[in-house]
């Protein structure tokens, strides 16, 4: 599509506002998000995905409605695998849950701006080179043999080089002080552990970029629509962790799933070269419509295998319940007044 610089600038704006009002509605008073609120919030922001879709289908034509719907479907499932690690981080670093949320927020804007950068990256390096379609597939083959191989282990969590740099740099404090990034002690600033889980948690997501946006360019090599996939899918990650919660590990399957995925979109990513190149006949070519049919078909199946698999053996989960259900010190506090107001009623 040729998307001029206002509309850009306009959903741009439109994340911004979205995200403004998830801050002011959602996280200005700190505490629990329950499944009911969560569960409206995903339905809101699929719903607004599926009405950007839907525009882009009318204006833009079919073909750039099929690749948009696509590859949104395709990076939201690879997200669904990204709330392993992000369960692991949260109960590594004890974030309590009053606070989980503002921690994915900010932690997914980060990344969300990261991967600008990577898609504006892709983007450029699409236009110039075509053997850079064969790069994008062998990291997409490689990715998927990886996650087989690992069975989609995520069972403990070590810090990589940017949390560790963080840590090196700046002094942190033992405990958390409400939700603040920074404190200022003895006239010297500190970070708090809320500043290195926001680094922990906008790093892995960038990590996790590194085979989903190959993957999303498969499908479509429109700038704007794999920008505009990415951020959709990631605004509504956050609500997507407190709605499955525990139930995420019974998808004890989903890494086969995705593994197939990925591995289908490196082939067509293949063939696209080949055919740049000539080497291969036209009516060898994975279209958008069989392109969706196939992830939508692997993610159904792999999600009522998985059901299945754990209904007749609930030890076959993939782990633990990881939503960590750690009480804020503010909590413990309410809490503790709370105990101690009914003890002395009893006297």
């Amino acid at each position: 599509m040729n998307v001029p610089l206002w509309l850009w600038l306009a959903t741009i704006g439109g994340l911004l506002a979205l995200i403004a009002v998830d801050l002011v509605l959602v996280d200005r008073k700190p505490h629990r998000v329950s499944t009911g609120e969560a569960a409206r919030w995903v339905i809101f922001y699929i719903s607004c995905a599926v009405v950007f879709g839907a525009a882009v289908w009318m204006l833009g034509g079919h073909d750039p409605g099929v690749e948009f719907f696509t590859g949104y479907i395709t990076e939201y499932s690879l997200s669904v695998d990204n709330l392993f690690i992000f369960m692991v981080i949260m109960s590594s670093f004890k974030v309590p849950a009053i606070h989980q949320h503002r921690v994915l927020l900010i932690g997914i804007l980060l990344a969300l701006v990261m991967r600008g950068a990577f898609i504006a990256v892709g983007a450029a390096l699409i236009a110039q080179f075509v053997w850079i379609f064969f790069v994008f597939g062998a990291v997409l083959v490689w990715t998927a043999v990886s996650m087989v191989r690992d069975k989609g282990g995520h069972d403990e969590y070590h810090e990589n080089a940017v949390t560790k740099w963080v840590r090196k740099i700046f002094p942190v404090t033992e405990d958390y002080v409400g939700h603040r990034s920074t404190v200022k002690r003895d006239g010297k600033r500190w970070i708090t552990p809320m500043f290195v889980v926001i680094v922990a948690i906008g790093s892995a997501d960038l990590l996790f970029a590194v085979d989903s946006i190959p993957a999303i360019f498969g499908i479509t090599q429109d700038a704007y629509l794999v920008f505009a996939a990415n951020a959709f899918a990631l605004m509504g990650l956050r609500q997507l962790y407190f709605l499955l919660g525990g139930l995420v590990t019974k998808l004890v399957y989903l890494s086969y799933g995705l593994a197939i995925i990925l591995g289908f979109i490196g082939a067509k990513l293949f063939l696209h070269a080949l055919h740049e190149y000539h080497v291969v006949p036209d009516w060898l070519e994975i279209n958008n419509w069989l392109s969706l049919g196939v992830i939508v078909a692997v993610l159904t199946v792999t999600t009522v295998a998985s059901l299945y698999k754990t209904r007749r053996d609930p030890d076959a989960a993939a782990g633990p319940n990881l939503m960590l259900d750690a009480e804020a010190p503010e909590e413990r506090a309410a809490r503790a007044q709370a105990e101690e107001a009914a003890t002395a009623a009893e006297r």
